[in-house]
C-alpha cells in the first residue's frame, strides 16, 4: 500500500509497505482523511510531540476512515463502520493513569507519532480508541476530532459560565475552533485577537465574535476586561496579552504550544491581585464523545476553516510554508469513498 514516511528529519518519502496486521484488541482501518496540525510540523523539523516519533513512522495523527477488519477481541465497532480515531493511549499503570490524569501518562504513546497513522492507505488502531462517527457527519469533518477534542478538554479545565467575557487570542485553526465551542459552552461574548483581517471577519460574520482585533495593525485589546482568556498561540508576547487583558478573578488558559526553551514575563502581584487561574492543557482526554456531539448538533462548523485538501505530493509544500495562508490542511487519502 502507498504511505507517507518520515524518513528523517525533514526528510519525506512516499513508499509502498505492508498493510499492517491486526492484533486481537485492534482494528484495520482503511484512512479516508487525515489532518494536519502544528504537532505534525514539529514531528517533521525533529521536534517532540505528545510523545517522540522516531523515523521512519507515518505520521497523522488525526484521521477517519471506515473499519475493514476487526481483531477477534473487538466488541464495540464492526466492519464497515465509520470511525475516528482517539490517537492518545494511555498505559493505564502509572500514578497519573490511576490518579484520572491519563494525559499525564507516563508511558504515552499515540498513533500517527509512536505507531504509524493516518498518511497512509490502511493504519491500525486499538478498538479502544476508536469511535463511530455520526450519520450526520462527513468523514472530511471526522477527520478532524482530535483537535477539536483538545480545545474541548481545554475548556472542561476551566469554569465556564455564560455571564463570562472570554477573548481569544490567536486566529489559527485551534483559535477559530475556540470560538465557536466557548458558545457552545454557554459563554455569552467571545471575541477574537489576530492578525488576519479575512479570518477575523469570518468569524464576526459566520461565527458570533463580538468584537475582533487585528494586533498587527495596532489595534488595541482591552485591559483588566476578560473572565476567561484563551492563548491560542504560544508567543511570550501573546502570553503576557492575556495575563493583561485578564480581569479581576479570571482565567487564563495557556494553550498555545511554545517552544521548548521559551520564556514571558508576568508581573507576579497582577497575579495575586486579580486572584488569577492560569491553566495549561495538554491533550484531550475523555472528550471525543463531546467533541462529535458538537459536530453532530451543528453547534460546531467546521467546513470553512478547512482551506486545503491535499494529496501526499502537496504535504511536504505545505510543512515547508510554500502553500501560503492555511487554515486547515487535510490530506485526502480515499475520500468519502473509504
Amino acid at each position: 500500500m502507498e504511505a507517507l514516511v518520515l524518513t528523517g528529519k525533514k526528510q519525506l518519502e512516499l513508499e509502498d509497505i505492508d498493510v499492517p496486521e491486526v492484533k486481537p484488541n485492534e482494528v484495520l482501518i482503511h484512512t479516508a482523511y487525515a489532518g494536519i496540525c502544528g504537532t505534525d510540523h514539529a514531528l517533521y523539523a525533529g521536534l517532540p510531540g505528545s510523545a517522540d516519533a522516531v523515523p521512519p513512522i507515518v505520521l497523522g495523527h488525526e484521521n477517519s476512515g471506515v473499519i475493514a477488519k476487526v481483531g477477534d477481541e473487538v466488541t464495540n465497532v464492526k466492519v464497515g463502520d465509520r470511525v475516528s480515531v482517539d490517537p492518545n493511549i494511555y498505559c493505564g499503570q502509572c500514578k497519573y493513569c490511576h490518579t484520572a490524569r491519563p494525559e499525564l501518562c507516563e508511558n504515552l504513546s499515540a498513533v500517527g507519532v509512536t505507531r504509524n497513522g493516518g498518511f497512509e492507505e490502511y493504519f491500525t488502531a486499538p478498538a479502544t480508541v476508536v469511535y463511530q462517527v455520526p450519520d450526520n457527519v462527513d468523514l472530511k469533518s471526522a477527520s478532524i476530532v482530535e483537535p477539536i477534542s483538545c480545545a474541548v478538554h481545554g475548556i472542561k479545565l476551566l469554569k465556564p459560565s455564560p455571564y463570562q467575557k472570554a477573548l481569544v487570542i490567536g486566529d489559527g485553526f485551534m483559535g477559530e475552533l475556540f470560538v465557536q465551542i466557548l458558545q457552545a459552552y454557554g459563554i455569552h461574548q467571545v471575541d477574537l485577537a489576530g492578525i488576519v483581517d479575512e479570518k477575523l471577519a469570518m468569524n464576526k460574520e459566520l461565527f458570533n465574535a463580538k468584537n475582533t482585533y487585528n494586533t498587527a495593525k495596532g489595534d488595541k485589546v482591552p485591559a483588566n476586561e476578560y473572565d476567561m482568556v484563551i492563548e491560542a498561540v504560544g508567543l511570550p508576547q501573546t502570553q503576557e496579552l492575556a495575563i493583561e487583558s485578564s480581569a479581576r478573578g479570571g482565567q487564563v488558559m495557556m494553550f498555545g504550544v511554545g517552544g521548548p526553551d521559551a520564556k514571558f514575563e508576568m508581573n507576579t502581584y497582577e497575579v495575586f491581585q486579580k486572584e488569577l487561574t492560569i491553566q495549561g492543557s495538554f491533550i484531550n482526554p475523555n472528550a471525543f464523545e463531546d467533541s462529535l456531539a458538537l459536530l453532530s448538533s451543528g453547534k460546531l462548523n467546521v467546513k470553512p476553516l478547512m482551506s486545503h485538501e491535499l494529496n501526499y505530493q502537496q504535504v511536504d509544500d505545505f510543512v515547508n510554508g510554500k502553500l501560503g495562508v492555511v487554515s486547515k490542511a487535510v490530506v485526502k487519502v480515499a475520500g468519502e469513498e473509504a
